[in-house]
This record gives structure tokens, C-alpha cells and sequence, in this order.
């Protein structure tokens, strides 16, 4: 199948074939005829699935003719999502599916200054993509008023969950018009995800994507078995060696982030750590650099890393295995993404086997070891 076929707009056929788009991923070929005929959906998806076009397509689709119209420009799309990084990403995917359209949008998050965010909502935009705590307070500030919205998308979900966002979500969602579209996002179900999706839900279409689906077809895993002690001579080799290929590192901690990172650049491969200590503006500046080449490897750990979207990128490295096995899916799902493939390999000590063996059974299959 082809993103023709799912009957997406010229327009947007356009940027897609531009950004070399042009096979969807499972859960764009199930999940964009559902939004586009406007029901409720309850997507069940690894990021990394391609999910944002999911929702961005039918509400660029959706909101074209509309946006042309009307010069007062409502709100009419609102996407809630938990961090400020994948906000920004849904704000560029908005820029590339819609730059043949004259639909507006923009976005708002803390930790910045809100008064360009205010100028932008002033002049007026259509869709807005906004994290819970400076959504409500710009609300309560009357900078925002929600009374238009025609699509509402819930993004990661179990992610709001754990970053205590459950209560701003429930606290916005009184505020919402009570005829509308409402698209829910969530790599995981647990009991309090599925209550809120039955209470905000009109007889959603259920579309659910494995982890295993989601990566094994597109990453390539392998593992190293090594000591701790030798895991920082490993990364260094492997980083001179790729070539000048952009790598994504993982750490489990803020401290050890900050390690890897002075490691490398005293190897003489430039890198940077990005986690959640760091401001706002440094994170940003070191994704751009990540982004733009000028830093090849960056190391994260898992809170930072949410929601990334790298285009292109060849190789994810675990430097120390996630305590949560579907965190290393979620992982290893930075590269791969959107039907292109990448490889991921996973440094494993004696005293991480219980780990490796609760994300292979996981998976359902051993990761090849590299020897």
C-alpha cells in the first residue's frame, strides 16, 4: 500500500513524496483512514511506529479548506503530549505534512519564557501542541480558550501517567467542547491508562502495534558480553569506527551521561550528554547540534530521550540495559523508524543477564552476540 491509497490531499502527497515518504508503516496504513473519517481511536504503539502522522495528516487534511476561510483562526486541534521534546517533534512533522497548506499551528511548554509562545497564540493558528502544566496556565491566564476544538490528541498516554500529568489531563478535559474527535496514544495499557481512555472515548476503532512488530523488522540487535570496566574502551572503538555515523548512547543515569560524554571527547570523538538537569535551551542546543552533524554522538538517558526523532539515524548504543524491558524496545526505536532500518547493539555485564534475559523473552528471540 501507498500513502495515495489511504486518500490523503494533494497537498500533503506532496510533502510526503518530498521527504521520501512513501510506504506507510502498520500503524499509519490502519490508523490514517480511522482519523481521517473522523472516529475516536485508542492507538496502542511503540514511538517509533510513525504514530505522529497518524493524527497529523487527517488534522492537516481536516483543517485545510477551514484554515483558508476563516482569518479569526480558533483553535480547532489540540495535541497534549508530556515532554518538550516531543512536542517540538510534532511541531516540525506539522511543518513538513503541512507545508503545501495554509494550516497554522504552534506550540507552548514550560521552562521557557511564555511571551513568544502568547505572540504566536495572538495572531491566531489552528492546531496547538502543548504540554499539560503551561496549557492550563495560559488558560488560566485567558490566553487560550479551547471552546472550537474539533480533534483532540492525547499523546503517550502512559507516559502522562508516570510523569504525574494524570491530574492536569483530567482537570483539562472538562474544558474541551464535548463533541469532538478525540485520537488516545499509548505504548502500554495499564488499568488507570485503560480507565481514562473508556471515559474519554466515543466507540474508538482499537488499533494495537506489538514492541516486537515495531522494531525487530527494521533494527538490527546485537549484544556484546563485557565487563564494566571495559565498556568505556568498547565505546570509544565503536564510535571511531562508525565512520562518521551519528550515534545515539544510552545511560541509565544523569551522572553517567555526563561520563560517557567526557570519555569520548577525551578520545578525541566530540560528543554531548543530554538529560533532564540540563535547561531547557542547553537540550535544545544539543539536539540541534546532534541533529545538524556538529556533535556525532550523544548520549541520554531514557526521560530525555522520549519522543526523540532523529531522521537517518544508523546506530543506537546501550550502554547500560534498561531495568524495564520495554524500555530497550522503546530504545532501540529511535533508529529504524518510519520503514528505514538501523542497528542496535547493547553492552551487557555479568551482573546485567537478568536484564537482557527479561528483554529477549520479551522480544521472543536471543540477540545475536557479537564474539
Amino acid at each position: 500500500m501507498t500513502f495515495k491509497e489511504l486518500n490523503i490531499i494533494e497537498p500533503v502527497l506532496k510533502a510526503l513524496e518530498e521527504k521520501k515518504y512513501s510506504t506507510p508503516t502498520p500503524i499509519q496504513e490502519k490508523g490514517i483512514p480511522v482519523a481521517i473519517s473522523q472516529r475516536d481511536l485508542l492507538g496502542c504503539a511503540q514511538t517509533g511506529t510513525g504514530k505522529t502522522a497518524v493524527f497529523a495528516i487527517p488534522i492537516i487534511q481536516r483543517l485545510a479548506k477551514v484554515a483558508s476561510q476563516d482569518k479569526h483562526r480558533p483553535i480547532r486541534a489540540l495535541i497534549l503530549t508530556p515532554t518538550r521534546e516531543l512536542a517540538i517533534q510534532i511541531d516540525e512533522c506539522f511543518s513538513h505534512y503541512g507545508k503545501y497548506t495554509q494550516v497554522k499551528h504552534s506550540l507552548v511548554f514550560g521552562g521557557v519564557n511564555q511571551n513568544p509562545q502568547v505572540e504566536k497564540l495572538k495572531k491566531g493558528i489552528d492546531v496547538l501542541i502543548a504540554t499539560p502544566g503551561r496549557l492550563l496556565d495560559l488558560m488560566a491566564q485567558g490566553f487560550v480558550n479551547l471552546d472550537r476544538i474539533e480533534c483532540f490528541v492525547l499523546d503517550e498516554a502512559d507516559k502522562m501517567l508516570g510523569m504525574g500529568f494524570i491530574h492536569d489531563i483530567k482537570r483539562l478535559l472538562p474544558k474541551l467542547p464535548k463533541k469532538k474527535q478525540t485520537l488516545f496514544f499509548s505504548a502500554t495499557m495499564p488499568p488507570e491508562i485503560i480507565a481514562l481512555s473508556k471515559s474519554i472515548l466515543h466507540n474508538p476503532v482499537k488499533i494495537e502495534i506489538s514492541p516486537e512488530a515495531a522494531v525487530v523488522d527494521t533494527v538490527e540487535q546485537y549484544v556484546y558480553y563485557v565487563e564494566k570496566e571495559e565498556k568505556r574502551a568498547l565505546l570509544a572503538s565503536l564510535a571511531k569506527n562508525a565512520k562518521g555515523d551519528s550515534i545515539l548512547v544510552f545511560s541509565r543515569t544523569k551522572y553517567g551521561a555526563e561520563r560517557i560524554a567526557r570519555i569520548l571527547c577525551r578520545s578525541g570523538v566530540f560528543s554531548e550528554a543530554i538529560h533532564s538537569n540540563k535547561s531547557q535551551n542547553s537540550r535544545q542546543r544539543t539536539l540541534s547540534n546532534f541533529k545538524s552533524g556538529k556533535t556525532r554522538v550523544m548520549i541520554a538517558t531514557d526521560i530525555a530521550a522520549r519522543g526523540l526523532d532523529i531522521s537517518g539515524l544508523p546506530l543506537v548504543i546501550n550502554y547500560d540495559l534498561p531495568d524495564i524491558p520495554e524500555t530497550y524496545v522503546h530504545r532501540i526505536g529511535r533508529t529504524g523508524r518510519a520503514g528505514k532500518t538501523g542497528t542496535a547493539i547493547t553492552f551487557c555485564a555479568q551482573d546485567e543477564m537478568k536484564l537482557l534475559i527479561a528483554i529477549q523473552k520479551l522480544i521472543g528471540f536471543a540477540i545475536p552476540v557479537v564474539v
